[in-house]
């Protein structure tokens, strides 16, 4: 079948990159306005925003909630809705890990990522045979179909002269491959078009040494959109000048969407000309069908020497400044126009039905010599070189997602850096939190990132829904149970009752819950009597289920980010992911506040989660703080001032709160002696006593006292500064500090 789409086969080359340069300065305005938005805003914002909200919607992401941020007003609404105080900059490029997750650029190459093989196989170097010949790329979109450029095979009758070779391209060890040759069908089914330049092509079941096509997979194409915006980084698998299967991974980066076509800054060649060209989640996007020539005045493309190029210099003499690919759904659109019968329709149909990927070797496994004569044990073909193919039936992928997030002493491995909580114990009425199940290895394949969080959030919710038929505060029973905790304590002081009371916080802090404010901290222990969360800076309120909701979007991102980097950087060490994850949570903040500083003890558990020192904080304000000590600043007017308190290098001072934050690093430094060091940048002893002048002058509240008992109820022990503020003059400090 024979079927010309939208005009004549086009025979001179020239007109395809003239064309393709003229639509390139046609767009110079709008793709510097483009680039300048990705320069200063990040890519949220260079494309159209419904493009935008199709991408992130297609990753997971949830673009809403973004723009609910930035649309906050100044004041809290008295209707539902959020209050969240971010400036736009905040998450413009970070706050959900977006310009991170669909900006990267450092895709492993394709011989050590399992996804980057399967994408690879069905991708094969086309060779024209006789006049005018040469080479191209193409790859299988179904199990029959070959889809590459209108000037690659432009009539059927160059497509019966030419062939696809597969695996035409170097193995793990550096050897050549033995690639598998198939010709070319177009009396089964042929069509092109070329204004949008694709052709596709049958291609013969078996090869010439009786390998099957099956073996080779395909690439299931979608007209989805979503798959790509303006300032997201592209791949592409080619063949460039016939040479052996390379990628381009560089600098890859859109830079214009068009109605037809993407253009992006991509190092390609002459020669990839009906290339695939991938997003990070190897999705193709497009078909790489043109170098963007730098021309003269006159629009005529130019060589590298600067003279006027002519066909007959060859591809490779050109001088190019982008590239151009057809949108895919362009491509899926036009072949949904055709009306072909019989069995072409039947071939052209198994286009849009969604098949298995190619299938891979078996790992670490010798591979078939090509039939008709298999190699039973994988002796070396021609040459040295070896067959890339597997025989029918055949595949198996491993992909390794079983990692430790952890990376202290503490930390238990978990799967896709899914930290499981530790069971807490069933509060006496009614209970919080029921004990979560083990964490549990991730088998291979998709990880659901939003399952665990998901569970978080209900869990959350639920506990949300207790608090509110719990008495805020049983003063009574506090009383009790406080009395019964420090028996034979009271009568000691100086450094004989700080040794007592750091011997008795340790002992009795069982459970040790790890870090998890959306299930713990906001439905219950950080509650105000009115029911709401109050920043522990800036005195803001907000309702519980706002900062639940808001950190569980965080979470999913973080998530879905490090399983990016399993698939993705699989030979980083353990400090380069170490550092990846330390940069993930710095650029993913939940709403939650450790007043003493998560850098201070390297996030280790229990530190990490103990309760008596975490507080509500919106995370603009937690950022503003950053790690910095607390400090006092009279007639310090040139301090940076904001909604959170006032701040400079060598401290920060809380607008509201000191009360509280003073006796919590105070019991962080009874509980954990030795671990804060008497440094610049940490706490100095010196700056005790502005923690106690602090203490004294705000009075222990109701708030306090109730978030001293629903920390106890979870974790076992107490803060002695909310239930005795007299003591914090009778304990000697000096023997807390490392020195």
């Amino acid at each position: 079948m024979t079927t010309e789409l939208r005009s004549e086969r086009a025979s001179d080359q020239l007109s395809q990159l003239t064309a393709a340069a003229r639509r390139y300065a046609d767009r110079t305005g709008q793709r510097d306005r483009n680039k300048a938005v990705l320069a200063t805003s990040g890519v949220l914002y260079a494309d159209d925003p419904e493009r935008v909200e199709k991408r992130l919607a297609r990753l997971g992401a949830d673009w809403s909630l973004a723009r609910a941020i930035e649309r906050t007003p100044s004041q809290p609404a008295a209707t539902a809705g959020s209050t969240l105080l971010l400036p736009p900059d905040s998450f413009g490029r970070d706050v959900l890990g977006l310009e991170r997750l669909i900006g990267r650029n450092n895709l492993t190459p394709v011989a050590f990522l399992e996804e980057g093989v399967l994408a690879a196989r069905p991708v094969g170097r086309i060779t024209v045979r006789g006049p005018g010949g040469g080479h191209g790329t193409g790859f299988l979109i179904s199990p029959a179909l070959l889809l590459t450029n209108h000037h690659v095979l432009g009539d059927p009758e160059e497509a019966a002269r030419s062939e696809v070779a597969f695996a035409f391209q170097d193995g793990v060890d550096g050897g050549p491959l033995v690639p598998a040759v198939f010709r070319l069908e177009p009396q089964r089914f042929f069509v092109t078009d070329q204004g949008l330049d694709f052709s596709l092509v049958a291609v013969a079941p078996r090869g010439t040494q009786g390998e099957a096509l099956s073996s080779f997979g395909r690439l299931t194409l979608s007209e989805a959109q979503g798959k790509v915006v303006i300032g997201e980084f592209v791949n592409i698998v080619q063949h460039p000048r016939g040479e052996p299967k390379q990628l381009a991974l560089r600098d890859n980066q859109v830079v214009d969407v068009l109605d037809d076509f993407l253009h992006y800054e991509c190092d390609t060649q002459p020669g990839s000309s009906g290339s695939p060209v991938f997003n990070d989640q190897w999705e193709v996007v497009a078909l790489h069908h043109s170098a963007v020539p730098k021309t003269d005045e006159q629009g005529r493309p130019l060589s590298v020497d600067g003279t006027v190029w002519q066909p007959d210099m060859g591809e490779q003499r050109l001088a190019w400044k982008a590239n151009e690919g057809v949108r895919i759904s362009r491509v899926l659109g036009a072949l949904h126009a055709m009306s072909p019968a019989g069995e072409a329709a039947r071939l052209r149909d198994e286009v849009f039905t969604a098949g298995p990927a190619a299938p891979a070797p078996p790992e670490n496994a010798p591979r078939p010599a090509p039939a008709p004569a298999p190699s039973a044990n994988g002796t070396a073909g021609p040459n040295g070189s070896r067959p890339a193919y597997v025989p029918e039936g055949t595949a198996r992928l491993t992909v390794p997602l079983w990692v430790t997030v952890g990376l202290g002493p503490s930390a238990a491995p978990t799967a896709a850096g899914v930290t499981g909580a530790q069971p807490v114990p069933v509060p006496p009425s009614p209970p919080l939190t029921p004990p979560p199940p083990p964490a549990a290895p991730i088998a291979a394949g998709p990880v659901e990132t939003a399952s665990a969080v998901e569970k978080d959030v209900t869990a959350a919710l639920v506990n949300l829904r207790l608090a509110q038929d719990r008495p805020y505060y049983d003063r009574a029973a506090d009383q009790a149970a406080r009395e019964a905790y420090y028996a034979g304590v009271g009568e000691l002081s100086g450094d004989a009752l700080r040794r007592a009371l750091t011997d008795l916080l340790e002992r009795t802090h069982t459970p040790r819950p790890r870090y998890k404010p959306i299930r713990l901290l906001y439905p219950w222990v950080d509650l105000h009597p009115d029911g709401r969360l109050h920043s522990i800076y800036s005195g803001k309120d907000f309702a519980p289920e706002e900062f639940i909701r808001a950190d569980a979007a965080v979470a999913e991102n973080r998530l879905a980010r490090v399983r990016e980097l399993l698939l993705h950087e699989s030979t980083a060490g353990p400090a380069e992911f170490e550092a990846e994850f330390d940069a993930l949570e710095d650029s993913l903040p939940f709403n939650c506040e450790h007043v003493v500083p998560q850098s201070w003890f390297a996030k280790q558990e229990p530190m990490r989660g103990d309760l008596h020192h975490l507080f509500a904080c919106e995370s603009g304000c937690n950022s503003f703080r950053g790690n910095i000590p607390y400090i006092d600043f009279p007639g310090f007017p040139e301090a940076v001032r904001d909604a959170c308190g006032m701040r400079e290098a060598e401290g920060f001072e809380p607008r509201q709160g000191k009360g509280s934050v003073a006796r919590a690093t105070l019991y962080f430094l009874l509980r954990y002696p030795g671990l804060v060091g008497d440094a610049p940048g940490e706490f100095p002893e010196e700056r005790l006593p502005t923690l106690l002048t602090w203490h004294d002058g705000e009075p222990v509240s109701e708030y306090e006292q109730h978030r001293n008992a629903a920390a106890a109820e979870i974790q076992g022990n107490r803060n002695p500064l909310v239930d005795h503020p007299d003591w914090a003059r009778r304990i000697d400090f000096s023997g807390v500090w490392r020195r």
